[in-house]
């Protein structure tokens, strides 16, 4: 467990006693309270050190660009292009940082697999359709489209 992690459980139990002498409905919300702060302690540290490589077309759809839209650097980036017999490598990608690779003519659909890793080694793939028509990409779309979105 992380340092900081062990000093907020430990001051937590401390103040959760100290409460109860008090009242132990005080004591039930400061341990409600506690165990949330836990929790979103536990889900930050899972998600450290997670690049997500994006791949889109540019609007004129005569290059792909390639984004980390993630909270670490990818390193290691294989770029294949399917239909178009193209493949590339970046050696790293810093967050926020895109990368666009031209195609030389318009290509109206096209399928994007990229595979990368973590500053710590742990490898990633995406695979992306990427099409000349249809919308990009839409970050408030449901996962399951109901009452008619849009």
């Amino acid at each position: 467990m992380d340092r900081k992690l062990q000093i907020l459980l430990g001051a937590g139990i401390i103040i959760t006693i100290i409460s109860l002498l008090v009242s132990i409905y005080l004591a039930g919300v400061v341990f409600i309270i506690l165990v949330a702060i836990v929790m979103s302690m536990l889900i930050m540290q899972d998600t450290t050190f997670l690049p997500d490589i994006m791949a889109e077309f540019s609007d004129d759809a005569k290059s792909v660009v390639i984004r980390n839209s993630g909270n670490a650097v990818a390193m290691k980036i294989h770029v294949a292009i399917v239909p178009t017999n193209i493949e590339f490598d970046l050696h790293s990608l810093a967050v926020e940082a895109t990368y666009l690779h031209p195609l030389g003519q318009m290509c109206e659909e096209v399928k994007v697999a990229v595979s990368f890793e973590n500053e710590k080694g742990t490898t990633f793939s995406r695979t992306y359709r990427l099409s000349s028509l249809g919308g990009g990409f839409e970050p408030l779309k449901p996962m399951i489209p109901i009452f008619g979105w849009k």
